[in-house]
């Protein structure tokens, strides 16, 4: 019996196989993930299902661009050839990713948006969604080697976003992504398509930040 790679074992499985010198900091910690976020979902699937394994390749690379440092740790992707690029703009590869923060690449440039660093972009979310920041498959369009996918994001607005107050409702993004990928199922290319503007506006109140 073919065991399964590590990538398909979920974001748990890679953190344990994962020595400690690593990380960017310490080892990260998804416990609200356990008990928030499944309260919180829209969407439910079977394990095994393509839903769920494109879900939790999603995870990993998220956890692994988050807090790996070196990309040639990065288990989820094919790093040598990995880009990904939002709404059509400008490809980023995976040292991109270190130096500007996936974060930052993901947003890209919005009024709404501060002009931070790595650093910086992982403290104003997490600021702004203490008790955690999610992320959930809602549709599986397209199956490998093409995988296109409707995808949710979303947290509770409980604390301050760049000098903006809380009011504590639930504030959520919707997108749609094309993941094209190997065939034991690593990342080589990732395109996303929503409105960041949408989303961050609702944490300003429509308010663009001074830059």
């Amino acid at each position: 019996m073919t065991e399964t790679p590590l990538w398909l074992q979920g974001r748990e499985a890679v953190i344990a196989a994962a020595p400690e010198e690593v990380w960017r900091a310490e080892t990260p910690d998804y416990h609200f993930s356990h008990e928030i976020m499944p309260g919180q979902r829209t969407a439910t699937f079977d394990p095994g299902s393509l839903e769920a394994v494109v879900e939790g390749i999603v995870q990993v690379f998220e956890m692994e661009v988050s807090h790996k440092k070196d990309p040639a740790t990065w288990v989820s992707m094919v790093t040598e050839h990995f880009r990904t690029r939002v709404n059509g703009g400008a490809w980023a590869s995976a040292q991109d990713i270190v130096e500007q923060g996936s974060y930052n690449i993901l947003v890209g440039d919005s009024a709404f948006y501060p002009n931070v660093d790595f650093d910086g972009s992982h403290e104003v979310f997490h600021d702004a969604f203490p008790r955690g920041f999610f992320w959930e498959v809602l549709e599986v369009l397209t199956p490998p080697p093409v995988v296109t996918f409707k995808w949710r994001h979303w947290g509770s607005f409980e604390g301050e976003y760049v000098g903006h107050k809380p009011d504590g409702k639930l504030v959520e993004m919707f997108g749609v992504s094309i993941a094209k990928v190997s065939d034991d199922l690593k990342l080589l290319e990732v395109e996303h398509f929503y409105d960041p503007n949408a989303f961050l506006g609702k944490l300003t109140g429509g308010c663009p930040i001074a830059r």
